[in-house]
């Protein structure tokens, strides 16, 4: 049996304000080829071999969840987490999503669970970066 991609979809409000924050920001390698706009369409990204990103605008996503209400700007249900290699990475990492526009959640810092920052992209969705604790 072939394994598909998990996909994670989350509302956006602008195909190429979100575009450009993933691809350019976060280094995430989109998948399809350009619509008119110049953005892939549908809009996703491939996280790695099993796991995709779909970016869904709003109106759109409200249709695709069976017409139940689509949570607001900053009204967040989950934390997407990026594992990152070494504290140097989520360092960086948070670096290039604060260039790109990200909302600065939580600087870097240690925790229990390891070195970790959190930021929200430009529709308000929470992303955490993480090194493990064996990392320090």
């Amino acid at each position: 049996m072939a394994v598909t991609p998990v996909t994670i979809s989350l509302p956006i409000a602008d195909r190429r304000t979100s575009f450009r924050f993933y691809r350019d920001g976060l280094a995430f390698e989109p998948v399809g080829e350009a619509a008119d706009d110049g953005v892939p369409e549908p809009l996703q990204f491939a996280l790695n071999d099993g796991v995709r990103l779909m970016l869904i605008p709003a109106g759109g996503f409200g249709w695709v969840i069976g017409g139940r209400d689509v949570a607001g700007r900053g009204v967040s249900e989950c934390v997407l987490d990026l594992p990152a290699a070494t504290d140097n990475a989520v360092n960086t990492l948070f670096e290039r999503a604060h260039r790109a526009g990200a909302e600065i959640i939580s600087a870097p810092d240690r925790q229990p669970w390891g070195y970790t920052a959190t930021f929200a992209d430009p529709d308000g969705h929470l992303w955490m970066v993480t090194s493990p604790i064996s990392s320090y």
